[in-house]
């Protein structure tokens, strides 16, 4: 869903903006039956368009529906399965908002209260507060963008390093913000890494303890892990694949990483089953108030059409006009979608393991209709738009 991009620069006053009218959603007894071939279509086409393998999960109920095509490691021929590990990105940030939002519960946080009074000094402007920044409206620019200029290269440089959070925060500072606090939407790899920031300020814990204690232990994710500044991916696991920006030239194994230049942004790795069980938790009120959640859930404009962003999560409004909740993510070589009907009951994980591929990006989308709505969806005629490649922007249109 493509848009122009906000020009960068400081704008003075912020906007009051609308909340979004809320569509029909799924996971009642006569919601839409899962079209399990229409997913499996899906995965076919994203594996033709240049993604070495795809998989999904759907957990309905008691029901759990599994596809999968392709391989998880070129060099062994290892096909892909749903027992495979993988890089979730930005289906991070909701994990990220999740303890934040505990931590309002808690009473040692205020949503509208500036980020400088918790971290004094850290930003420049102290109208920017914690829901602006979950909420990608701090006006915070995206360092990711000039991190990544140049995919392979821009990888290459940071697949060992190790930053610190206020290291990425200054690269952020280093440019002109997009907006004034609270003014628009603009998607910001930064904002998270400030949340992460805030966890470890307010708890004296890292973030991995607080994801451990809070949501990987109480739901007993066995696939769940917080490796950074660890690059390996523990026990069976599919490797990723970045595709590089000149056509033709040959996939780079992304696999191994610190994906320090994310963290609490997008370093998370997971399963479909553990994707699953977390949405449906989140969504059924189970790691939240029932307060914090609907907070999560006050929609705002954020890209296109069919879509609002809340607190590190967003809505989706499928073909037809069923809305799901989640998160989409990309880490070099992993795309992921990961959504969940309004009550949780009905949840969907899906994931290709290749990146900076805007076709099979845009494929992968389509298992959302297969198993929400119930029925295939055909491929668009023409050049699909593209979707915001969530952690690293260039070469795609920002959403």
């Amino acid at each position: 869903m493509a848009s122009a991009r906000v020009v960068v620069g400081a704008v003075a006053g912020a906007v009051l903006l609308p909340l979004l009218a809320v569509p029909a959603h799924a996971g009642s007894p006569t919601a839409p039956a899962v079209d399990l071939a229409g997913v499996r279509g899906v995965l076919r086409s994203a594996l033709a368009q240049g993604a070495p393998g795809s998989m999904a999960r759907i957990d309905d109920g008691g029901t759990v529906y599994r596809a999968a095509v392709g391989v998880a490691d070129r060099g062994s021929g290892r096909a892909m399965g749903d027992a495979d590990r993988f890089r979730i990105g930005s289906v991070t940030k909701t994990f990220t908002a999740v303890v934040l939002l505990q931590l309002v519960d808690e009473k040692k946080l205020s949503l509208d209260a500036p980020v400088n009074r918790y971290l004094p000094g850290l930003l420049p402007d102290d109208r920017i507060t914690v829901r602006h920044v979950l909420g990608h409206r701090s006006g915070l620019y995206d360092y990711t963008n000039d991190m990544f200029a140049k995919t392979v290269p821009g990888f290459e440089a940071v697949r060992k390093k190790v930053f610190t959070p206020r290291e990425l925060v200054k690269l952020s500072l280093g440019r002109p913000r997009t907006n004034a606090p609270g003014a628009a939407y603009s998607y910001s790899n930064t904002n998270f890494v400030v949340a992460g920031m805030l966890i470890e300020k307010l708890t004296g814990n890292p973030v991995r303890t607080e994801y451990e204690n809070r949501i990987i232990e109480p739901l007993k994710l066995s696939d769940t892990f917080y490796v950074h500044p660890g690059t390996k991916i523990p026990g069976r696991h599919a490797r990723g694949y970045l595709t590089p920006d000149q056509a033709g030239a040959p996939l780079v194994d992304a696999t191994e990483q610190t994906v320090s230049w994310a963290q609490s942004a997008g370093a998370l790795i997971s399963s479909t089953r553990d994707l699953n069980t977390f949405l449906s938790a989140l969504l059924g009120g189970r790691l939240t108030s029932a307060a914090q959640l609907a907070q999560m859930e006050r929609w705002l404009p954020s890209s296109g059409s069919g879509q609002g962003y809340g607190l590190g999560l967003r809505r989706r409004d499928l073909s037809c006009g069923i809305s799901v909740y989640g998160h989409t993510g990309a880490v070099q070589g992993f795309y992921t979608y990961a959504f969940a009907s309004k009550d949780g009951k009905r949840a969907l994980a899906a994931v290709a393991n290749t990146s900076n591929n805007g076709t099979v990006l845009n494929t992968m989308l389509r298992t959302l209709d297969s198993a929400f709505c119930g029925k295939t969806v055909r491929a668009p005629r023409g050049k699909a738009p593209v979707e915001r490649h969530e952690d690293m922007a260039p070469a795609l249109t920002l959403d």
